[in-house]
């Protein structure tokens, strides 16, 4: 009688979650909302980077930037969900390719002009050498704009939205990568330069995620 419950138990018990977080019970789908809370693990060990597969379409109009996504191994996200949010951010018209100043398109293989990297904080570390990233931020080395995982998940004091600091994040380092350097508060009460590191805080400015002086919406 044991042995028998022991084997319903066993048939009953959810699959591993696959790389889209689905979950299969015995062939049949579960419910959306137990879908969405498994968070699958990025394939590959941890201090090694993969690039996300696939490709994104053009955004923009003015000359092309290709770039790739890598998301280190062994970290939990949704990997195909992170590089659609990069290419949102980009391909936003408050971004760097306003105007028509440049456009971009995602990439996994052939000519790559950057990539734009999550990783945790001790690779971080490591990708950002001889800057001093301490565990705790972000920086734009060796064609790479390294996102620091931490800061991904849990934001900075300065921006009460974790949505519009990612938004300042990809602009921020991406923008190092384009040529641009730090910029400061202009003036209190103005909007923060995205170039200024908001990270360690905005004074007197207010928190501001597009290289666009302001926003349309």
């Amino acid at each position: 009688m044991l042995v028998v419950l022991v084997a319903v138990l066993v048939a009953a018990w959810p699959a591993q979650a696959t790389e889209t977080g689905a979950v299969a019970f015995q062939g049949a789908e579960v419910g959306a909302a137990q879908e969405a809370s498994e968070v699958p693990v990025a394939p590959g060990r941890r201090g090694r980077l993969r690039v996300v597969p696939g490709s994104s379409t053009r955004s923009g109009s003015g000359p092309l930037r290709r770039y790739a996504v890598e998301v280190e191994g062994g970290i939990e996200i949704r990997r195909r969900a992170f590089a659609a949010r990069v290419h949102e951010i980009l391909g936003n018209r408050r971004s760097w390719g306003r105007g028509g100043r440049m456009s971009f398109r995602r990439v996994s293989s052939g000519r790559i002009d950057f990539r734009v990297t999550l990783a945790t904080p001790a690779t971080t570390d490591r990708l950002c050498a001889p800057y001093r990233t301490n565990g705790i931020f972000s920086c734009a080395n060796g064609g790479r704009a390294v996102l620091n995982l931490m800061r991904w998940r849990r934001g900075a004091d300065a921006y009460a939205s974790l949505r519009r600091y990612r938004i300042y994040l990809v602009n921020h380092e991406v923008g190092h990568l384009l040529g641009h350097g730090h910029r400061y508060c202009p003036a209190a009460g103005a909007r923060a330069p995205v170039m200024m590191q908001q990270t360690k805080g905005v004074a007197p400015c207010r928190p501001h995620p597009w290289p666009r002086r302001y926003e349309l919406g």
